[in-house]
């Protein structure tokens, strides 16, 4: 019955006849209202983390005498309503595509406050993203220098750019969310120094008047629980920065160090503090540039899922609740619920961990060994592997999987044409809409027959 409040919405609470509500709204009302699977975000939770991170960055580099700019990093979780709340607490967006640079606009964020990453940008999102005016786009390879120069040169503008560094720091919780060893899509190595491909893009910068050489940029990986990774990735791009200082005198004014903030998943995860990790990063950067010799860079840094990861639930409704022997004896008790990897594909793609709970009413005191799974064709389509239930779980009770705000509702998907969950956020006893509901009707528009 005990919530734990690393992994739930910081208003998530059992009531009295133990179902849980959030911010006050009860999820069986909330069921019944907009139906389910539903995502349900915590709006007041997601502004307190939003603001504790930018705060925290601010506080521990003050000293310092440089500045910080937090990036909600929108690959996590983007709509309107949470590029608008992100903004309002101080926080720019992160964008990676077209299209999460459409929602950042519509929800009226300037261009200025907008970054543009991706590894394989198109001449079209490199054009609007120049249109817009945005504060930065972020070079991955030696092409893109002379397509976001020739591309500035047409529109008549300066574009500004930094470049992406692979620092060879292996983290994050899996290898396809490891974004910083050699061997991957991304960024550009440091291996050779002076003669590294790192360098050698950002010479090419310098010697394109259309592009204005803001910073170095460095993402290591993601849901990372160790801040060492980040310390180490942190002094070697700080190096580069003073090396490309040598050897051209041009010492860029800004350092980005990245995203990947750990959260909880389930009980007994500690979450990495992103006051902590400020404190240590701001050591390691003041060291670092004291032994370099060079002053300390304007730091910018991208959280996503540690804004919106805990905010948001899952609501699921049970239907199929079958007992199975296992080949090693036991019982193992499958419930199934009327979503699964096209809400939440991270269990199937990278054998992710979470838990769940009976949200609709106390259940027995008795637990049973239980698995969540979807309703799709798929064998691995499972949702929570292994969480102890009430005994009594049967069809017809609500189940929340909480820690699903970051990559659940973005990696969704119309598998098995399932229509796609709303998001509903709840504030002071009241929900309302972020993301309608797809329908069965929104898939058959799109087939032309």
């Amino acid at each position: 019955m005990t919530l734990d409040p690393h992994v739930w919405p910081a208003g998530a609470r059992r009531t009295d006849d133990g179902a849980i509500a959030v911010a006050g709204v009860d999820l069986r009302d909330l069921a019944a209202e907009h139906g389910t699977p539903v995502y349900v975000l915590d709006e007041a939770d997601f502004r307190a983390r939003a603001r504790g991170i930018r705060e925290a960055f601010e506080q521990a580099f003050a000293p310092l005498g440089t500045g910080v700019d937090v990036y909600y990093a929108g690959k996590a979780f983007l709509c309107v309503a949470v590029a608008r709340w992100a903004h309002e607490e101080g926080l720019r967006i992160d964008t990676a595509t077209g299209g999460e640079l459409a929602v950042a606009l519509r929800a009226g964020v300037p261009g200025a406050d907008i970054g543009l990453h991706g590894n394989n940008k198109s001449d079209d999102e490199i054009g609007r993203a120049l249109a817009a005016g945005v504060g930065r786009i972020v070079l991955d390879s030696l092409g893109e220098v002379d397509r976001v120069a020739d591309a500035a040169a047409r529109a008549g503008v300066r574009a500004p750019v930094m470049v992406r560094l692979t620092t060879g720091v292996h983290a994050g919780g899996h290898e396809y969310v490891s974004t910083a060893h050699e061997d991957q899509k991304f960024g550009l190595s440091l291996a050779g120094g002076a003669d590294s491909p790192a360098m050698a893009a950002l010479r090419a910068v310098l010697a394109r008047p259309e592009l204005d050489l803001v910073g170095v940029h460095s993402h290591i990986g993601s849901q990372i629980l160790d801040p060492a990774g980040f310390e180490v990735a942190a002094r070697r791009v700080l190096e580069l920065r003073a090396l490309l200082a040598a050897a051209t005198g041009h010492l860029v004014r800004e350092v980005d160090l990245g995203g990947g903030l750990g959260i909880a998943y389930v009980p007994g995860d500690v979450p990495l503090d992103p006051a902590r990790l400020a404190k240590d990063l701001a050591g390691v950067v003041a060291a670092a540039c004291a032994d370099l010799r060079t002053p300390v860079p304007r730091i910018s840094v991208e959280p996503g899922r540690a804004v919106v990861g805990p905010t948001t639930l899952t609501l699921y409704r049970v239907g199929t609740v079958k007992p199975v022997a296992l080949d090693g004896g036991g019982v193992r008790t499958y419930v199934a619920v009327d979503g699964g990897m096209s809400d939440n594909l991270r269990p199937a793609l990278y054998g992710a961990r979470y838990t769940a709970a009976l949200a609709s009413r106390r259940g027995s005191a008795d637990t049973v060994p239980a698995r969540v799974v979807g309703k799709h064709c798929e064998s691995g389509d499972v949702v929570v592997h292994d969480v102890d239930l009430p005994a009594d779980v049967a069809p017809g009770d609500l189940l929340a999987v909480p820690a699903t705000g970051a990559y659940g509702r973005s990696m969704a998907s119309n598998y098995n044409l399932v229509p796609r969950p709303p998001v509903v956020a709840v504030r002071d006893g009241a929900a309302r809409v972020l993301v309608r509901r797809e329908t069965e009707d929104d898939l058959l528009a799109l087939d032309l027959g």
